[in-house]
């Protein structure tokens, strides 16, 4: 560390900004380390942070103090810890020189019990959970396409313009009701529970959107109250929890019909893709041309093959009735009595009457004779038999 010298100005010494930090930090380092007590907040670590940085609160006075510690070190601690919790911080103040802020350089952590806020949250929850508020089976499916979407969230809020124009940009048909309230501080909860009691009111909304970007555990309190879990409850339609990053859990999210991790994602889950509905009504209409196409085809092919064998069938049963009536002509040619003229036998008959017996018969009478070709006309000579 280079010297810290004072520039002279006649009967004054003056220091640079950058020498007065360097002088400060100097003097913090002789400090000897100590333990302090505080509860965790806005713990923030990273894969490519070589630190993991924190917040430590009084809860008495609401005083804090930044803290950071190596990443190696804290993860070998394998404490898991969340805010919200009580902690003993072993270590050393120093000034971070650049903004000459203070915080500590922690050497070690130990978990001293839950915070004051988690203890009564964890209690709440339980309570809430016993009740059924945060049960599976009451949780309610979305609906396909909102005709109007509730928007409860802060007045010129971020979170509320990331809703907005991820909706827009998916389902532009999709209406949006907005109510702003507050969402941090002490009015909070109260003006949440009022928000969602007016936007329920208005007529056709299918959805709630309950909206809040990330903050301290301080600052998202509010969507933990009991007030605003049994509200989000009571809502008559589905209710979509949005508040806070991934990793903030308020209660609120475990009443909601369904979780968003961040404002953005509740829009792609409340809303189609206008473009991906398109695309699957054009892949679903040329399933459906060529699902009808094949139809037809194997219609044609079908008809085709009937009428081929239609065809053959005529024919075969032209055949068989031919074949049939040939038979049944060998069989008349053979009864018939031209056949047996055939033989040489000769039909008689008497005054038109077949002459069956020769008894019918007198000597002189005429009688008509029938051949196989032809006949003639007779007179009887005599009679026999």
């Amino acid at each position: 560390m280079s010297k810290v010298e004072a520039i002279d100005y006649g009967d004054r010494q003056v220091y640079t900004v950058s020498a007065f930090n360097r002088g400060v930090s100097s003097w913090l380092q002789r400090l000897p380390t100590v333990w302090v007590e505080g509860e965790i907040s806005e713990l923030r670590r990273q894969e490519r942070w070589q630190s993991v940085f924190f917040t430590l609160k009084d809860t008495n006075d609401g005083s804090i103090l930044a803290g950071l510690m190596p990443r190696g070190q804290f993860d070998a601690l394998r404490l898991d810890l969340q805010n919200g919790e009580r902690v003993h911080v072993y270590g050393r103040p120093e000034l971070f020189e650049p903004k000459a802020e203070l915080r500590l350089r922690a050497l070690g952590i130990e978990r001293f019990g839950l915070g004051e806020h988690l203890a009564a949250l964890e209690r709440l929850k339980q309570k809430l959970a016993a009740e059924g508020l945060f049960a599976a089976e009451r949780k309610r499916p979305l609906p396909r396409f909102p005709r109007r979407i509730g928007l409860v969230t802060g007045n010129d809020a971020a979170a509320k313009r990331d809703v907005i124009a991820s909706v827009q940009a998916r389902f532009p048909p999709a209406q949006i009701v907005v109510a702003e309230t507050f969402v941090q501080g002490p009015r909070a909860a109260e003006a949440v529970v009022e928000a969602l009691r007016t936007i329920c009111t208005e007529p056709e909304v299918d959805v709630v959107v309950l909206a809040r970007g990330g903050g301290s555990v301080e600052d998202l309190l509010p969507f933990s109250d009991e007030r605003v879990v049994r509200a989000v409850v009571a809502c008559p339609v589905p209710v979509v929890s949005a508040v806070g990053h991934e990793q903030d859990t308020p209660l609120c999210d475990l009443a909601a019909d369904m979780r968003a991790s961040t404002p953005t994602a509740a829009a792609r889950l409340i809303v189609p893709d206008r473009a991906e509905l398109i695309a699957s009504l054009e892949r679903a209409r040329a399933g459906l041309g060529r699902g009808a196409r094949r139809s037809v085809e194997r219609h044609r092919e079908r008809l085709d093959g009937d009428g081929t064998r239609l065809e053959r069938a005529a024919g075969l049963l032209v055949e068989r009735r031919r074949a049939t009536l040939e038979r049944s002509a060998a069989k008349l040619r053979a009864l018939s009595p031209l056949a047996t003229l055939e033989r040489g036998y000769a039909i008689v008959r008497h005054e038109g009457a077949v002459v069956r017996s020769a008894a019918g018969l007198a000597p002189g009478e005429a009688v008509d004779v029938r051949l196989a070709e032809g006949g003639f006309t007779g007179t009887v000579d005599e009679v026999w038999g």
